[in-house]
């Protein structure tokens, strides 16, 4: 089987994996996450190294914990340039240091999307996510990682069409994680004000005021087009369904520094 290398293992995250292990034990212990009640649909989790937005991210994972989910979809944007507009992997496995994970090819084959090995060989913003499922998730479970190059609400409401449409016609129980970080590089109160314009946003599941709001003010997350898929999905699934933000945090929570990135964390249930 064709598989992916790890690209950030030893960097963005631990390469063994007990240290793995303790690490994720660890943001437990410090941040005491929550259970919720209800259908988990989806979530928006950051992707920077463990130990900058571990401490955010394991918020939206724990949530996963007993679940029984068999294909967990996850969106991530490109910081490489590689590949289409959207794009999947040519590999049939990720390896990982917490155990290697299969990609549903089924359910890609049927999503009708372009292939680009490039657009996932070199990009982090996936990748993270696979520690945390691996810990969390008990059962056997595939993904679909979708790299989401060019991001707009055209793109969103496609591709979130595409994945409720695969996912009723395979009847599997998904997951849907959009990777990313907030504002990047700038000061404290600086970034807190101007993620709040798209927070206000998000919480109305408002994808086509997502997208207006950062190109009006020039946001800087990373991630928006995969955060309107994952809204957009959600509103196929549901009418009305229920969003929350699981925890607020930055990197200079850890390392003081003078400019920082923001990290959000939702969860969307129902």
């Amino acid at each position: 089987m064709k598989k992916r290398e790890e690209f950030v293992k030893g960097k963005f995250y631990p390469a063994k994996k007990e240290d793995i292990e303790k690490m994720i034990k660890n943001f437990l212990e410090v941040e005491s996450p929550k259970k919720i009640d209800g259908e988990i649909l989806g979530g928006v989790v950051p992707h920077a190294g463990y130990e900058f937005s571990g401490s955010s991210a394991v918020h939206f994972f724990n949530t996963l914990e007993g679940k029984n989910i068999e294909t967990v979809i996850i969106i991530n944007p490109s910081h490489t340039g590689y590949g289409g507009s959207i794009s999947l992997d040519t590999n049939e496995v990720w390896k990982s240091p917490m155990g290697d994970l299969e990609i549903d090819l089924d359910f890609e084959k049927e999503l009708d999307i372009s292939y680009s090995e490039n657009a996932h060989k070199y990009e982090h913003s996936g990748e993270v996510m696979l520690p945390f499922l691996k810990y969390f998730i008990e059962t056997k479970f595939k993904i679909v990682p979708i790299t989401m190059k060019v991001q707009n609400y055209k793109n969103a409401k496609y591709l979130a069409k595409k994945i409720y449409e695969t996912a009723k016609k395979q009847r599997k129980k998904i997951l849907v994680i959009a990777s990313s970080d907030f504002s990047h590089y700038v000061k404290k109160e600086l970034g807190y004000k101007l993620d709040q314009l798209a927070i206000d946003r998000i919480m109305e599941l408002d994808s086509q005021g997502v997208e207006e709001t950062v190109k009006e003010h020039d946001l800087s997350i990373c991630g928006y087009g995969p955060i309107m898929a994952l809204l957009e999905y959600s509103k196929l699934v549901v009418d009305d369904p229920k969003i929350r933000i699981l925890r607020r945090g930055n990197s200079g929570e850890n390392y003081p520094m003078e400019e920082v990135v923001d990290y959000i964390t939702f969860l969307i249930y129902k």
